[in-house]
This record gives C-alpha cells, sequence and structure tokens, in this order.
C-alpha cells in the first residue's frame, strides 16, 4: 500500500529544510569564529558583552565603600533576573545570599587565585613575592583570566564567573570573582543581551511562513479545487465546472477541466438524444409488428405456433429493450431540469414493494417516516430496477430495504445475499449496456440498462448512488437523497 503526501506537507518540509540549513550554516560560522561547547559563549562579542557586566561591576566596587557591596550585588541581580556573588579568589564569600558553590565552580575559582611564594617565618607574606607592576586597578585583569563558564547538572545551572579587582581594607585592590547562576536558558540569554538577535532570528521565521504559506495555500487550495471537480466530472456531472482566478499553469489546468466538461457533456448528451430518438423511431414499428405476430398467431396452422412464438418473445424482448431506452435518455437527458418535490419514502417502498414483489421475499425496514427532495415516477422506477436485481440474480437468499436518516440526508439501502459482482467490475457499474458477467445474456436477464436507469434517475433527483458487494457475499445498492 502506498503512502500518499499532501503537497502542501512535502512544500512545508522544503520550507524546513531551508530553514535547517540556514541554521546549519549560522551554527558553523558560530563555531568557526568562537569553537564548540558551553565555553564559547565566553568569546568573541558574548564574552565581550559578559567582561562588559565585570566591568561594571568592578567600577562601582572601586567607587563605592566595602559596606555598598550588597546592595551593588543585589541590583545586579535584580537588574539581569540572575543570582550574583562576590567572592575572593581564596573562596570567601564577601556579597550575595549564601550559596554553596559546586566543585567544578570552586576548582575555576581556584585558577584564579594569585601564586604563593615562600612564606615569612611569622607567616604573614611571601618571602620573595612575584613580581608585579602595581597594585590592581579597575582596568587591569586579576590573574587567572577574564571569565569562565561552567554548566551543572546538580543544581541544573549555569554559572558564569567574571575576574574583577576587589578593596579589602585600606590596601591595594586584590583578585576577585563575580559568580553570576542563572537557573534557565531564557535568563543566560537576557545576560547576554541576545533577545534582539533571538527576536530578529524569530521575525525572520516568521515572514519565511507568511511568505511561503499563501503560495502553498493558494496551490494546494486550487489542487483541490480541481480535484474535486474532476471527481464530480468521473461519476457523470459533466455540469461540474472549475471556478479559478489564476492566470498561471494551475488556472490552465483548471481551463481544461472545463473545457473538457463542456466535451463531455456535449457527447453524452448527444448520445442519450441518439438512444432516445431511436428508441422513439421503433417504437410505432415494433408496435405494428407485436400486433402482426398477435394475429398472425391466432390464424397460423398450428404447426408453425412454436416458430411463432420464437418471433413474438424476441418482438417482446425488443420492445422491453426499447422502453427501457425511452426510461434512460428521460432520466438522464435533463437531469438538471427535472423539478423535485417533498416525497415521502415510507408509502414509496411499500407501492414499489407491492408491485414488484408480489410473494413478498424483501425484508423492509421502514420504522423512519423519512420526506426526501426528488422526482417521484424517477425515484420510483430506480427502486424497482433494483429490487428486480435483487429478485433475479439472489433467487434463493434473503432480500432486505431499509432507510435510515444520516445528518441532512436519507440513506435507502437495497441489500441481497446473491452472488455479488467482480470486483473489479463495481467501478463500470451503471454505465448503458455494460454487465460484468458475460454469462448473463439476454435469456438469463438484464440487458445492461437496468443499473444505468438507476444512477441517471438518482442523479436528477440530486442524489448519489453507490454499489458494493457484501461481505461475505450479496451485493448492496445505497442511494443517498436529500431530505426535505
Amino acid at each position: 500500500m502506498k503512502v500518499s503526501f499532501p503537497l502542501s506537507l512535502k512544500v512545508s518540509l522544503w520550507l524546513l529544510v531551508n530553514l535547517l540549513l540556514l541554521a546549519a550554516a549560522g551554527g558553523g560560522f558560530y563555531v568557526s569564529q568562537f569553537g564548540m561547547g558551553w565555553t564559547s559563549l565566553t568569546h568573541g562579542v558574548l564574552g565581550d558583552q559578559l567582561q562588559s557586566i565585570g566591568d561594571s561591576i568592578a567600577s562601582d566596587l572601586q567607587a563605592e565603600p566595602e559596606s555598598a557591596r550588597p546592595a551593588i550585588i543585589a541590583s545586579r541581580s535584580l537588574n539581569y533576573g540572575a543570582d550574583f556573588f562576590l567572592f575572593t579568589n581564596d573562596g570567601r564569600q564577601v556579597a550575595g545570599d549564601a550559596v554553596d558553590l559546586p566543585k567544578a565552580v570552586r576548582e575555576e575559582l581556584d585558577r584564579g587565585r594569585p601564586p604563593r611564594g615562600p612564606r615569612s617565618p611569622e607567616g604573614r607574606s611571601p618571602v620573595n613575592p612575584p613580581a608585579s607592576d602595581g597594585p590592581l586597578s579597575s582596568n587591569r585583569r586579576p590573574p587567572g583570566g577574564g571569565k569562565f563558564l561552567v554548566r551543572t547538572a546538580t543544581p541544573a545551572a549555569t554559572w558564569i564567573g567574571l575576574r574583577v579587582p576587589i578593596k579589602i581594607g585600606f590596601g591595594p585592590p586584590t583578585p576577585g570573582t563575580v559568580i553570576i547562576r542563572t537557573d534557565s536558558l531564557w535568563t543566560l540569554a537576557r545576560l547576554l543581551r541576545l533577545g534582539p538577535g533571538l527576536a530578529v532570528a524569530a521575525g525572520a521565521l516568521l515572514l519565511s511562513l507568511l511568505f511561503w504559506l499563501p503560495l502553498v495555500g493558494g496551490i494546494t487550495g486550487a489542487l483541490k479545487r480541481l480535484n474535486g471537480a474532476t471527481e464530480r466530472i468521473a461519476q457523470g456531472e459533466f455540469a461540474t465546472r472549475v471556478e479559478l482566478s489564476r492566470r498561471d499553469e494551475i488556472g490552465q489546468l483548471g481551463h481544461s477541466v472545463n473545457r473538457m466538461a463542456e466535451q463531455l457533456d456535449t457527447f453524452v448528451n448527444g448520445q442519450k438524444r441518439f438512444l432516445g430518438d431511436v428508441a422513439h423511431e421503433l417504437g410505432s414499428p415494433l408496435g405494428r409488428l407485436q400486433v402482426a405476430t398477435e394475429i398472425l398467431e391466432s390464424r397460423a396452422d398450428p404447426a408453425l405456433q412454436p416458430q411463432i412464438a420464437d418471433v413474438r418473445e424476441e418482438v417482446q424482448h425488443m420492445a422491453a429493450l426499447v422502453n427501457e431506452l425511452l426510461a434512460f435518455t428521460k432520466a438522464g437527458l435533463h437531469d438538471r431540469d427535472v423539478p423535485l418535490s417533498s416525497v415521502p419514502l415510507t408509502p414509496l417502498v411499500r407501492r414499489v414493494l407491492a408491485r414488484e414483489d408480489p410473494t413478498r421475499r424483501v425484508t423492509a425496514d421502514l420504522s423512519p417516516e423519512l420526506t426526501v427532495l426528488a422526482e417521484p415516477a424517477l425515484l420510483d422506477r430506480a427502486l424497482g430496477n433494483l429490487i428486480r436485481n435483487a429478485l433475479r440474480y439472489a433467487p434463493s437468499g434473503a432480500i432486505t430495504v431499509s432507510v435510515r436518516p444520516v445528518d441532512s440526508t436519507a440513506i435507502l439501502t437495497v441489500a441481497d445475499e446473491g452472488p455479488g459482482v467482480p470486483t473489479e467490475a463495481l467501478a463500470r457499474l451503471g454505465e448503458p449496456f455494460y454487465r460484468p458477467d458475460a454469462a448473463r445474456t439476454n435469456e438469463a436477464g438484464g440487458n445492461g440498462l437496468g443499473l444505468a436507469i438507476v444512477r441517471a434517475a438518482v442523479a436528477a433527483c440530486r442524489g448519489t448512488v453507490v454499489f458494493r458487494n457484501r461481505a461475505p457475499r450479496g451485493f448492496e445498492a445505497t442511494i443517498s437523497l436529500r431530505l426535505a
């Protein structure tokens, strides 16, 4: 079984692939510039943004007294929606809410600790301190690098470290670290000021969708209308037309479908007129021939009676065929002009059963009292043909006629337990002179017009008829008509 995919889905997938390729190209450029992993956020433009936060905090810490440190750190927490903490590089927290740093963060914090020289006997200062260019200031980076970034699973958070100088007492500034904890990617994006970039990306995506959707919707909508029109034309509704205002290839296809429907309508109606004219012209000669055979039968020698009976049977068969042709052309030639009226189904079905099934073999389920829009004579003829077919091809099995409402439609079903028809023949049932079984000769019953009359009569009543086989055996015809 082949799986079909709507054209809209295919075009949407192509759009998605296009956007993914653009995203992959952007990701490749980012990796080539800043590398991979979370630590890449501390490089390039994003790293400069982080460092600007650290420089701002360092400037405030240098300008304000030590007592203002908690307020400085708290204000940053409020502004950025993240948790800010201030540590010296020997691990002592000097501002911010108390926090237990994860091991990985402490390891990064220790890397910013200045190198230790040999201690003096009193243990207070190095005997040979490392060479220095002077005390730290807010414009100089402290030892250990400018920043670091660590992702932890427990707790699930992103930790950012920014090296800043801290003034302790009256001495020169010492190395310190501002640690920022973010619990969500959105907060991290806000911290890195990725909002404008994300907004631009989202806007580009939205504009792409807005640009593509009208095109996709217009194409798929037109194709759906074309598909629906061709389906109705295939069912014999040759008055169907496609309303398309497009001037592209799809519009030309719609125009071609309309021309095809017009040609088919002309051809089929011409064929029906021809059949009707032939049947009408044959009516008078056949009538005279029937009268002549009756006269001949009454006057002929008894030895010739069998031959005359054969002639009379053939004449009767020809007369029946002509009558069927007239009924078919009457039902289908002007089906769109047939006036409809309200027809109670139950009385009509009972009347047809009384005429076609005098032995009462057919079981009727007519509990709903439904009234439909139809032409009474045509609906009577269609139902009568279906019942005659069921009685002919299911001589011993059960036959049922049922009526039920479905929404605003009445469903009239004639079902039997006969042999059914070959599956490949179901699509052609209702074609004039088509008989699915070559063994069904005229003597066996049927001339190929019964179901054609049913289809034409139901179409004239603005309804539909569906033929199908039943499981495990049998045949079913379902007529759908609008409720009055």
